[in-house]
């Protein structure tokens, strides 16, 4: 399961990515987002599940850790433009 410390950083940034647009009112934060949290985690789209996202899309690809490095990357970048 991807390591996630729910910090919220991810959901804060959806407009660093176009297949996000749908889901923030163009300041890039989640309209789900409450807090940190997610306020529909239990039905929230595959897009927004790492894991299920992963075997969906990308396990054809590359593998189970180099998508979790990647993904680890990401969050690393937001959370040093937070600093």
């Amino acid at each position: 399961m991807f390591p996630c410390k729910k910090c919220g950083l991810c959901c804060k940034n959806l407009n660093q990515s176009p297949i996000f647009h749908e889901f923030h009112n163009g300041d890039g934060i989640c309209k789900y987002l409450d807090g940190n949290l997610c306020s529909i985690y239990e039905t929230r789209p595959l897009l927004c599940r790492v894991d299920e996202c992963y075997y969906a899309y990308f396990s054809d690809k590359i593998s189970l850790e180099e998508y979790y490095k990647l993904n680890i990357e990401i969050c690393n970048q937001f959370k040093t433009k937070e600093e």
